[in-house]
């Protein structure tokens, strides 16, 4: 008998989710009976909202859910359309709207229909984790440039050319408020960098989850400067929907077609039923903001009680529900910092290995999507375990 060997591919080889993995480890603490405080993830505390609801529990009670075509229901993507018309002052023809199962898939479909085995995709660092890991198992090369205070946790355009030296960059991506840090970039430095990118063939993919969350920060979307960007978007943060699995994205005409073709055949078509729930969340105005009104209040909270007991050194917190906090002095090992933290103070939060693999064992994300009352328990616990 020969002697092969089946093994895993060397594309699947990436590094864990860590904030998914302290998730796990937590759960497991609970099913022990222990009351964890959960600042790991950003999962808002709240539900769906009642127009949501009411619209899934309309179509469970009368409907037959099936496939809908691969761009989405009609309904979904005109409202998007309408929405961006009455957020942004920008219209976009309700085609070039694509619906999506979460952000997630957005990325998939943007990475293989933009870009080339190889191809070289500029990132921030400290970043959102799954974009390099997804971009490395499609064939492409993360490039992850260390933002800092000088450029306000941002890319510039310096850096970008800057990056250029080693190989041509073929694609740009920025999340504007971002994760982990919370900061935004100002409506003229956003402009500015889509700007360099146009004019050096560089697609700008602009990641537009948190919006919706901005606190004292002016928001703008990436089309209010061009119409060649690529924006994913989805409805799990602003809209409380992380289960429900459904995003969107708005496509430049030539990638058009290229998405729906790949979407026809990865996805077929996002579940019905939430694109249906995410129609009618468009218009739950007045109930989102009042959940985001409890995220301010969050935020205030632990902005102010956070220093107060040793975490001295906070990011600016523009948007989003995440504090990024220099726990160096604490430890130089966030992995340990933050497993001890768990099962010592039973809070759990994601070490900044996850977002940063040169700084980030200095660094700490903290999640504020959690109840108010959670927060301060938090602070409590915290307080009691740093002595």
């Amino acid at each position: 008998m020969s002697d092969h060997r089946l093994t895993a591919s060397r594309r699947s080889d990436v590094a864990p989710f860590l904030a998914m993995d302290v998730m796990s480890e937590a759960a497991k603490l609970e099913a022990e009976g222990r009351r964890i405080i959960h600042m790991e993830v950003g999962q808002p505390a709240a539900p769906a909202p009642q127009t949501a609801l009411e619209a899934a529990r309309a179509v469970l009670e009368h409907g037959r859910l099936g496939y809908t075509v691969a761009r989405g229901l009609l309904s979904l993507r005109t409202g998007l359309r309408k929405h961006y018309q009455t957020t942004y002052g920008v219209d976009v023809p309700e085609e070039r709207f694509m619906a999506t199962t979460g952000s997630s898939a957005g990325f998939n479909l943007a990475f293989l229909a933009a870009f080339d085995p190889g191809d070289r995709i500029v990132l921030t660092s400290p970043g959102y984790p799954a974009y390099r890991n997804i971009i490395k198992a499609l064939g492409l090369v993360p490039v992850e440039i260390e933002v800092g205070p000088d450029t306000r946790w941002s890319l510039t355009p310096d850096l970008i050319a800057a990056a250029q030296v080693d190989g041509p960059v073929r694609g740009v991506l920025v999340a504007s408020p971002a994760n982990p840090t919370g900061t935004m970039m100002s409506p003229d430095a956003l402009s500015a960098l889509i700007g360099f990118c146009e004019d050096e063939g560089i697609w700008f993919i602009s990641d537009e989850i948190y919006h919706g969350l901005a606190y004292e920060e002016q928001q703008a979307t990436a089309l209010e400067t061009s119409q060649n960007v690529i924006v994913i978007n989805s409805f799990s943060k602003y809209y409380c929907m992380t289960g429900w699995r459904i995003g969107w994205m708005i496509l430049p005409e030539v990638l058009m077609r290229p998405v729906e073709r790949i979407a026809q055949s990865l996805y077929i078509s996002p579940p019905e039923l939430s694109q249906i729930a995410a129609t009618a969340a468009l218009a739950g105005g007045d109930e989102l903001e009042a959940v985001k009104a409890g995220y301010a209040r969050n935020r205030e909270l632990l902005l102010k009680g956070l220093p107060e007991i040793g975490f001295d050194r906070l990011l600016p917190v523009d948007g989003a529900f995440y504090i990024y906090a220099d726990t160096s002095g604490f430890s130089q090992n966030s992995l340990e910092f933050t497993r001890a933290m768990l099962h010592e103070a039973s809070v759990a939060a994601t070490p900044g290995a996850d977002f940063d693999l040169t700084k980030g064992a200095g660094f700490t994300r903290f999640s504020f999507a959690g109840s108010f009352n959670d927060m301060k328990l938090a602070l409590t616990n915290l307080k009691s375990w740093l002595g």
